[in-house]
């Protein structure tokens, strides 16, 4: 397997992970959506939220869009929404925008080649170094978004765990690998 299409799998892994963490909160009211917790982004709620956005930023960055941000997240609303209920009102416009943006990182990936893979590529930090301009390789930055995808499905796990789901949401990829055999 090459790089291309090992960071294509691990992508397949990434959004099929999203997609079973979605059904998963599903179970959840608003109070246990937006219950706090010391890791994470502090809620089940605003760990979703977080996660959408840095796979929207870095998609846009992908596309050569230096500064791109989340619509209506650096404002922390969008119009009609209550100061600080974020981009989103609802489970279901979540759940719709992350299968918007899973289209779009499919046919972003499906274009992907080892020699692409190499390339630098440029953003405006939003974050730690805010307002400075670093260029990475695109393959680091495309890895970043899986272990990041990775890291935050761990603490949304966690959370999971707290609130009492279960069963959990299998999302290690050897559990989508066995699917796939399965058929």
């Amino acid at each position: 397997m090459n790089g291309a299409k090992l960071i294509q799998r691990l992508h397949q892994h990434r959004m099929w992970v999203n997609h079973r963490l979605l059904i998963a909160v599903r179970t959840l009211d608003d109070g246990q959506m937006r219950q706090s917790f010391a890791i994470g982004q502090g809620s089940v709620w605003q760990t979703l939220t977080h996660l959408l956005a840095a796979e929207y930023v870095w998609l846009e960055t992908l596309l050569g869009r230096e500064s791109a941000v989340l619509p209506g997240d650096v404002a922390g609303k969008l119009p009609g929404n209550q100061e600080g209920e974020g981009a989103f009102r609802s489970l279901d416009q979540l759940t719709d925008a992350w299968e918007q943006l899973d289209r779009q990182w499919n046919d972003y990936l499906s274009g992907l080649t080892d020699e692409g893979l190499e390339e630098i590529v440029y953003r405006v930090s939003t974050s730690s170094g805010a307002g400075k301009r670093f260029g990475t390789k695109r393959a680091d930055i495309l890895l970043h978004v899986c272990t990041h995808a990775q890291y935050t499905t761990a603490q949304l796990m966690n959370m999971l765990r707290q609130l009492g789901v279960t069963p959990l949401p299998e999302v290690m990829l050897i559990s989508l690998a066995r699917q796939e055999a399965r058929g």
